[in-house]
């Protein structure tokens, strides 16, 4: 196994299980044991432990949430249009829910917002990332500064509690109902 396989391995095994479990219900033992790598590989790669391997598997998903916000709005001209099409694409894991991914990090930062800075700002970080891209489409379709900005932040809010939803559900309705409210939200 080179360098970059065990560091691979462990990041994206951490990733998936900060997601399904948090960060307090994954132990790294769990960690080593999902990713298959050698048990002394993880505090070489990752000298920080656990909070540096929660930090970089928040980047890990705030990039891959961020491309997949970003195709669909590239996709399409119409602000309403683009943000539905990422909520549709967003409620198609919820139809196979032992393949999540990518979800945004909202239990992380709910479990650690008091007990570690460090995670917190990348959270914030991640949040900020998806919001500049809303905004960016909404004040490219004419919408001011500040409503852009407004509006972004409660699309984010819309989104995770939706996600939240979703998974205490077991159902992609609630991201499907999200949805169906955005041109409402979107009216100047």
């Amino acid at each position: 196994m080179s360098y970059g396989d065990s560091r691979e391995k462990i990041l994206a095994a951490a990733t998936r299980l900060f997601q399904v479990q948090g960060y307090y219900g994954t132990g790294l033992n769990q960690i080593i044991k999902e990713s298959g790598a050698p048990k002394g590989s993880l505090y070489y790669y990752f000298p920080g432990g656990k909070e540096q391997l929660a930090i970089e598997a928040v980047n890990e998903m705030s990039d891959y949430i961020r491309l997949k916000i970003k195709e669909s709005l590239d996709a399409h001209p119409d602000p309403a249009e683009s943000i539905q099409l990422f909520l549709k694409d967003l409620s198609r894991q919820f139809t196979c829910p032992e393949n999540f991914e990518g979800f945004p990090v909202g239990l992380l930062a709910a479990e650690t917002s008091l007990t570690s800075e460090n995670l917190q700002k990348a959270c914030q970080n991640a949040y900020q990332e998806w919001e500049n891209l809303f905004a960016g489409k909404l004040r490219a379709a004419g919408f001011s500064e500040e409503k852009a900005a407004e509006i972004s932040t409660v699309l984010n809010a819309m989104i995770e509690g939706g996600i939240i939803l979703s998974l205490a559900k077991k159902d992609r309705m609630p991201i499907i109902h999200i949805s169906k409210q955005i041109p409402k939200l979107l009216k100047t």
